[in-house]
């Protein structure tokens, strides 16, 4: 029904704090939008989402060649800033 790519959940420093508050950040698919995002969380993990907030990751640099020439490269992914409604949770781990 709803065509998404999730690509992983985010583990760093930030995002784990960001669980006290009810948020989960996801990469997905750069063709991916909030609309699809929210609708597949919804489905697939049976909660309420009450925001969904997206940015692209800053560009990665490459150095190439004897002069060292930069070259910048778009990332092929977004993140997304899931915000679920008080008493909803997304299991991390998968229960046995």
């Amino acid at each position: 029904m709803y065509e998404v790519q999730c690509l992983d959940l985010v583990l760093t420093e930030k995002s784990v704090n960001l669980f006290e508050k009810n948020q989960y950040i996801l990469n997905v698919d750069s063709g991916s939008n909030k609309t699809k995002i929210k609708n597949w969380i919804e489905l697939f993990f049976n909660v309420k989402v009450i925001g969904v907030n997206s940015y692209r990751p800053p560009q990665k640099k490459e150095k190439r060649g004897n002069r060292k020439q930069i070259m910048k490269h778009r990332m092929h992914y977004k993140r997304m800033i899931i915000t679920l409604k008080p008493g909803y949770s997304i299991p991390l781990f998968p229960s046995k």
